[in-house]
This record gives structure tokens, sequence and C-alpha cells, in this order.
């Protein structure tokens, strides 16, 4: 399997480290260890206890009941635990796909969803979202896509980087459609808790025997460098992403997992004050495009911290990315990573001055290369 290079990462790999405005985040403002401390209550001493012993293959039985307390409607025996979401999706994928399968995906989205499928040589049919329906996901689309032969639907909800997401009758629709050719749904559900004008869907694994649930620390929870993650899965499926593993990672950190227990345990300590903080951006965000209709069109995030607006006048904004980043300071994803490059991808989870300041530049930015 080769794996072909990540345009959103090369992208971030050069510019990320040296912003002095960031505004192309898809989490939100991060918590500090002095932070996590005092929301969990962990001591030094909880700490100093630890011993560094290898881990559970699956993870610690109690933090796979906290993963599954914090899903909802699903039992610890169907959880593992990873470094993160991308561990549990390349696991569960290696697990479950062959080359020669069948693969809906949906597109735009997160490079891993779609590239490692194609790595494994799977047949790919891609669920485009439409930027003329304002990203809104067409199931009539997706029920055209599918086949006897689809192995796996694979989706991410709210989406990166449109913010687009279903109701929770289009969730119903499309595992009914997923049933109707007996395929998996597989579900990256890194937003999931970051929703802005409904409640957010409730676990796809709590209401279809093949769909498949992964999550992360790295959103709604603002922990990234924690590097912690789960999928809840059959248990059959489980044990067959332990044979890979066992060539790879082996199990997580038994201290992040300490860590993460406590983060489960405090799970809206953590959120709350970043999706107040998120919807407070996105209003930002919207009320400078309804200012700026010439400049950009937008539309509305129902859910994450991204939005994906299309900047007038310009072909390909990857120049003007780069032109905005060295003469301005000011860093967002050009929508070339994504299969747009009209677009843009623009993150309004982080610090309220820092999205004000850099919507400001790139206006003036935009403004000047109309000229």
């Amino acid at each position: 399997m080769r794996l072909r290079s990540a345009p959103l990462e090369d992208w971030l790999r050069d510019y990320y480290f040296t912003a002095e405005i960031d505004i192309s985040s898809s989490g939100v403002h991060s918590y500090s260890m002095a932070e996590l401390r005092a929301l969990t209550g962990l001591r030094h001493a909880d700490v100093d206890r630890l011993v560094f012993d290898d881990g559970y293959s699956l993870g610690a039985p109690e933090v796979r009941a906290a993963v599954a307390r914090h899903v909802g409607g699903v039992e610890p025996d169907h959880v593992m635990t990873t470094s993160g979401s991308g561990e549990a999706i390349s696991l569960v994928l290696s697990a479950l796909l062959q080359a020669g399968d069948e693969v809906v995906v949906v597109e735009p989205g997160y490079h891993l969803l779609s590239e490692y499928a194609t790595a494994l040589g799977c047949r790919i049919s891609t669920w485009w979202l439409d930027p003329e329906r304002d990203w809104r996901p067409d199931l009539d689309e997706l029920a055209s896509l599918v086949t006897p032969r689809t192995r796996a639907i694979i989706v991410n909800f709210p989406q990166n980087p449109t913010g687009a997401t279903l109701t929770e009758t289009e969730l119903h629709r499309l595992l009914a459609i997923a049933d109707g050719v007996g395929a998996y749904v597989l579900w990256d559900g890194a937003f999931t808790d970051l929703t802005y004008d409904a409640p957010p869907l409730p676990s796809a694994p709590a209401l279809y025997d093949r769909a498949v649930g992964f999550g992360t620390f790295s959103k709604a929870f603002g922990l990234p460098g924690l590097r912690f993650g789960w999928c809840v899965a059959p248990p059959a499926l489980l044990t067959e992403c332990v044979r890979i593993r066992d060539y790879t990672t082996l199990h997580v950190s038994p201290l992040v997992e300490l860590m993460a227990l406590g983060v489960l345990d405090n799970a809206q300590a953590f959120i709350r004050p970043r999706l107040e903080q998120a919807a407070a951006g996105r209003a930002t965000l919207l009320e400078w495009a309804a200012a700026h209709p010439d400049l950009v069109s937008l539309a509305a995030p129902a859910g994450g911290v991204t939005a994906f607006p299309r900047l007038k006048g310009l072909g390909d904004t990857d120049e003007f990315c780069d032109e905005l980043f060295q003469k301005r300071g000011v860093l967002v994803i050009p929508g070339s990573c994504f299969g747009h490059p009209q677009h843009v991808r623009v993150g309004f989870g982080g610090r309220a001055e820092q999205l004000t300041e850099g919507l400001d530049r790139l206006a003036d930015a935009l403004t000047q290369a109309r000229r």
C-alpha cells in the first residue's frame, strides 16, 4: 500500500508554526495542562502513582466504559481507544476493506477517509456535496451511488471543511440506504458535539449494527496534543483491528488514558466553553461575509468550526493564500486541498481577536486582488 501526500498536511507543515494569525484551524482553542488539571481534579499524586506498564490492546476497561457513556447507546465491549481518531480510522479501514471493494466516500472531506481506501485498492464512488445546494447532502444521490456490492459508506458529519451536516431524519435515511445493500457506515464524528442550530446527532453505532463511529479529543474537547481517540464498532471488527495494531502501536499510553478518563468524566466542562466560543466565532464570520457580498460567497456552517467560502474573482486560491500568509501573516487553507480551488477553509473556533483581525486582513487582501 502506498499513500499519496496529503495536501492539507503539506500546507500546514509549511505555514502553521510561524503564522501570526491562524484562521485556518479545524479545532477550538486548545487547553493547557494546568487547565486540564483544574477541570478534572487530576493531582500530581495521581500521576506519581502511575506505573508505566504496557496497556490493554483495546484500551483500559474503565476508559472504554467512559467512552461508551459519552457516546451513548453503546456498550464498552464495542469501544477501542486509540492514538487519535486517525489511528482508529486507519485500523478499521485496514481491517474491513480490501482491494476491489466498492466504497462510497463523501467529498469534500478529510483526506484520510478517501485516500486510505484508495491506497488499499478500493473502487471509490464519490458522494459530492454541491456548493449550489449550500453543501447540503443529497440523500437521493447517495442512494444512486450504492449497489449490492458496496462494502462501506464513509462520511464525516458535521463536515470538514464545509460545516454541513444531516438532520436526524436524514441520518436514519442514510442508515436505511446502507442497510438496504448490507453496507457498513463508517462515521467520522470528530465534530459531533459542535452544532449550532440543532442538538448533536445520535450515535450511528447505537442505531445500526454495521455502523462504526470515530471520535477524538482534537476538536470539541480542545486537546489535540493529547492524541486520544476511539472507535465504536462490532467486537468482531475490533478483534481484527487488534491483529493489525499488534504490528504497530500496540496500545494507548497509560498516561494518556489516565488524563483521558478525567476528561471524559468531565466532558461538558471542556466542551461547553469551547462550543460557546465557536458559536460566537461563527456569528462573527457570518456577519463578516454578509458585509462583503462582493468578495465572498458563504454557506452558513451548521456544525464544526470550519466554513468553506468561495472567493469571488479568483480562479485558484493557492497563490492568493500564499501571499496572504507572506504579506499579511494570515493562515487559511486553499480549497485545492479539498478539490475546490476557488474556495478556502476558514476556522472560527479560536480566539475572537485573532478571528476578527484575520478576517479584516483577508477582506483587505481580497479587495486589493480584485483591483
